[in-house]
């Protein structure tokens, strides 16, 4: 039996409040209210709308709003089903009923730039996409953060809990449905305006800013669940693959002097050390300082053909070189020579292999993931972290990848975002620890349900078995929460240890001291 919209007056009423909404923060101006307006009710299916009086006020965000219509939209049969994924797809639907037209929104972002600063015009447009609900920051403020103080500063740890999990009928469903290839994947521009399905997320209130690097088109939006402060994706026009290039220094550099107040950076392109979307080429930005940018050069270096740039080893758990200075060109044309020169160094008693054999097939495993930023002298800075995706019999996930005592707490690749410092964590991290704490605490005993590999803590027995022997069962529950936080920093600095090429210890050091004078450095 078809539903119908039990309290449509309530429903037009919550119309008109997101309408104030949208005019108060810029979204449509005060014309385009009427054909918002009009949308909606369409959408809802409503023959007019609100009558009475609309009460002024401020609101901060349209959740709650939103959340209002689409329990509406529920009721009144225009939901599938009543989960978060479709519930998702009609916000975005509603919310991008009431925006500027992209071309609208390129147009003044150009122009705040130009009359005001770029700064001014990079503001308006994250204030959009979080307005826009785009940027879902109510789900965003879910996520656990905290600082764990190192022996290489203070890292920054998250568990990820702002991703939506699939409903099992919604996982059942997407085994039948037929493939898409459109969009291609979810970088290409051909978002812009999408209206999504059960296995692609709705884009009606995407926008994105067109921009020019190295002669190229590529396009600036913010992610929908932001890591960090304005954190940025820059993707390419087309959807080609990611590749590590001198070409990609350039951009980086072009980047920077674009918009000198983000960093830019981009993952590695090789499989186990690159990113989760290896098929279409993007970066990573936004406004942000990382422990890494935070860490002290420790061992300057110059370099006879390139004068004008300082390079130095960074106090860093990875294998990162810092080069620095004025010259763009130069900074350039030594990044684009040290990635050369990576590519092709081998230094067997480091385990360092450029290239193996496969079925006749030279495989390469060296590369590089490269940040860039303006540092506070005003000099151009590009840190390069090298990496290499080998495996062995030993680390079969990967010789420079989190080892298998590690995956309790980090199995996934070792991105970007973690090389400088920020540990992105799995949702099931939360209950887990929260499960620990407990056990710290005396409030629960330790089971010997915990040998079966299917109890949900059987991956950390060995961890919680040195914690209890370490701390006791008698904790108080904020020193548990405060022993848990520095335990999984610790773990997150031995994740990054694992990943870097040449390790911290004088063999390691020594190894990274090899190639550096192998290539042409000098140690001042």
């Amino acid at each position: 039996m078809e539903r119908t919209l039990q309290t449509p007056q309530s429903a037009a009423l919550t119309i008109e409040r997101l309408l104030q909404f949208a005019t108060q923060n810029g979204l449509i101006e005060q014309l385009d209210v009427y054909t918002s307006r009009n949308a909606l009710l369409d959408l809802f299916e409503l023959a007019e709308p609100f009558q009475g009086e609309v009460p002024a006020e401020k609101l901060n965000s349209p959740v709650g709003l939103l959340e209002e219509l689409l329990d509406a939209a529920w009721e009144a049969g225009l939901l599938e089903e009543n989960t978060m994924t479709y519930r998702d797809l009609l916000d975005a639907r509603i919310m991008g009923l009431m925006m500027p037209r992209p071309s609208e929104v390129v147009s003044e972002f150009w122009k705040i730039a130009k009359t005001q600063s770029v700064e001014a015009a990079t503001a308006y447009f994250y204030k959009q996409s979080i307005d826009s609900n785009y940027i879902r920051m109510d789900r965003i403020a879910k996520n656990a953060y905290w600082l764990a103080e190192t022996a290489y500063g203070d890292l920054e740890i998250t568990i990820n809990l702002s991703k939506p999990e699939k409903d099992p009928k919604e996982i059942a469903l997407l085994k039948t449905l037929p493939q898409s290839s459109y969009p291609l994947c979810l970088l290409c521009v051909d978002n812009l305006g999408y209206a999504g399905r059960v296995n692609h997320p709705a884009r009606q209130n995407l926008r994105v800013i067109p921009l020019e690097l190295d002669n190229e088109k590529w396009y600036l939006q913010y992610s929908p669940y932001v890591y960090y402060n304005e954190h940025s994706i820059i993707f390419h026009e087309k959807h080609i693959p990611m590749k590590t290039t001198a070409n990609t220094f350039y951009r980086l550099l072009d980047f920077i002097e674009q918009f000198p107040h983000y960093f830019i950076g981009s993952n590695a392109d090789l499989p186990i050390v690159g990113g989760s979307i290896l098929n279409h080429d993007h970066f990573q930005g936004g406004r942000h300082k990382f422990p890494m940018e935070k860490a002290p050069s420790e061992k300057a270096f110059s370099h006879a053909d390139f004068a004008g740039v300082k390079a130095a080893i960074v106090k860093w758990p990875m294998s990162v070189l810092r080069l620095s200075g004025h010259n763009k060109q130069q900074l350039y044309k030594l990044a684009s020579k040290l990635l050369d020169d990576w590519r092709a160094y081998s230094d067997a008693e480091a385990e360092v292999l450029a290239f193996s054999e496969k079925d006749g097939q030279r495989i390469p495993h060296n590369t590089i993931t490269p940040i860039a930023r303006n540092n506070a002298r005003g000099e151009y800075e590009l840190d390069l972290v090298l990496r290499n995706n080998r495996t062995s019999a030993e680390h079969p996930d990967g010789i420079f990848h989190p080892h298998q005592h590690l995956h309790h707490i980090k199995k996934e690749n070792i991105g970007l975002i973690e090389v400088m410092g920020l540990a992105v964590l799995p949702g099931r991290l939360q209950e887990e620890l929260a499960a620990i704490a407990k056990l710290l605490t005396g409030k629960a005993e330790l089971s010997r349900e915990l040998s079966d590999t299917s109890h949900p803590l059987h991956k950390h027995a060995d961890w919680i078995a040195a914690l209890l022997a370490k701390h006791g069962a008698s904790l108080t529950a904020d020193a548990a929460n405060t022993v848990l936080q520095t335990e999984v920093g610790s773990k997150f600095m031995d994740v990054l240890l694992d990943a870097g090429v040449f390790k911290r210890d004088d063999a390691g050091q020594a190894a990274f001291g090899r190639f550096l004078a192998a290539v042409g450095f000098a140690q001042l």
